[in-house]
């Protein structure tokens, strides 16, 4: 028996890669590293310890405040850019049991359907379980199936909410129907139900449609989801109509879910007038504490910290800045990896 983890489980961290001159933020490398340092910072304040992969450690160093090196751990290793969210481990649980029941699961990863170089990306957690980065006996090579965090979501009771445009597109696994992509999913990470959306596209989106930008499981039978109240916006059909197939949907046990709408930031738009796909679902969830993008925009990002409190009433929400990460087509989530405990090596956290 396997059990996908979720993301509010207890963690002893955070996983994230810092930008460089060789990743596809060279452009902004300053604003980027602004960007990164920003979050390090909130993170370690908050409690939550940082696992940040660096090409150089000692110039990583020098970019945060002394205070703050007590709650990162700096690893060396190469990669093509920082979305840790879809190339760092995916967990489960054997058993039931979070102690030897424990996996890292490494999936394949192509850049998002052989959009960008992914070939470093694609190494990672091998590279960490070679240097004992990884507790011993929890890595598992699943690299022949293409899959990335940042696609699939559970409530933890086996169910997993994923989009049909990102797991059986053509360039992933050859195009697998709903059929063979809910096997799979069923196989490898354990779940017992696969809720497909099949709508939902938010413009300036390279991941066709991850659901970490769309919709997200919550406890208690809720899923947060990025609503459209603009009927004059592009995307006002596309995110009604995922509205109405998520209504439609029903839990393992046959319940339809409370569905709870965040609201859609305006318009956020890059140096060449193409608009960014800027979602406030994008957050990252800790046992205790939820982080949420915010936009700069006060009164959308208050209503949409004010919002997740419904779904995480006992939790600390944090906004952070992500504007920057937005001119690479990401969010909070797409740039962190929660690492459950006993997944990583725990000395790398002393």
């Amino acid at each position: 028996m396997k059990e996908f983890l979720p993301e509010w489980t207890p963690i002893d961290g955070v996983l994230m890669a810092l930008p460089d001159k060789t990743t596809d933020w060279e452009y902004i490398l300053e604003e980027a590293l602004a960007q990164y340092k920003r979050i390090i910072e909130t993170f370690v304040a908050e409690g939550v310890h940082v696992v940040l992969l660096c090409k150089d450690a000692k110039e990583a160093e020098k970019l945060l405040q002394e205070g703050v090196l007590k709650g990162v751990t700096f690893i060396e290793a190469d990669y093509n850019d920082t979305w840790t969210r879809d190339y760092g481990p995916l967990t489960i649980v054997k058993n039931g049991n979070p102690g030897d029941g424990l996996r890292g699961l490494d999936f394949g990863f192509n850049g998002w359907g052989l959009k960008f170089a992914a070939d470093k990306d694609n190494l990672v957690n091998r590279f960490l379980n070679e240097k004992s980065v990884f507790s011993k006996g929890v890595y598992r090579n699943e690299t022949s199936f293409v899959l990335e965090g940042g696609s699939v979501e559970t409530n933890g009771e086996g169910t997993i909410l994923t989009t049909s445009r990102c797991l059986c597109s053509p360039n992933r696994n050859g195009g697998l129907s709903k059929f063979e992509a809910d096997k799979e999913l069923r196989n490898r990470l354990g779940a017992n139900h696969i809720l497909f959306l099949d709508y939902g596209a938010l413009i300036g989106d390279d991941t066709d449609s991850h659901i970490d930008t769309l919709a997200r499981m919550a406890p208690d039978n809720i899923i947060l989801f990025t609503g459209c109240r603009n009927m004059d916006d592009p995307q006002f059909e596309e995110l009604l109509k995922m509205r109405a197939q998520l209504s439609m949907f029903r839990n393992g046990e046959g319940n339809p879910f409370n569905l709870v709408e965040l609201p859609l930031p305006d318009p956020i738009y890059d140096e060449e007038g193409n608009r960014l796909p800027a979602t406030y679902a994008n957050y990252l969830v800790t046992p205790d504490k939820l982080f949420m993008p915010v936009y700069g925009q006060p009164q959308n990002d208050t209503l949409a910290m004010q919002t997740v409190r419904i779904a995480f009433p006992h939790h600390k929400i944090v906004g952070i800045d992500c504007v920057t990460l937005t001119k690479q087509h990401g969010s909070l989530h797409c740039a962190t990896m929660q690492l459950p405990k006993g997944l990583f090596n725990p000395v790398i956290f002393d």
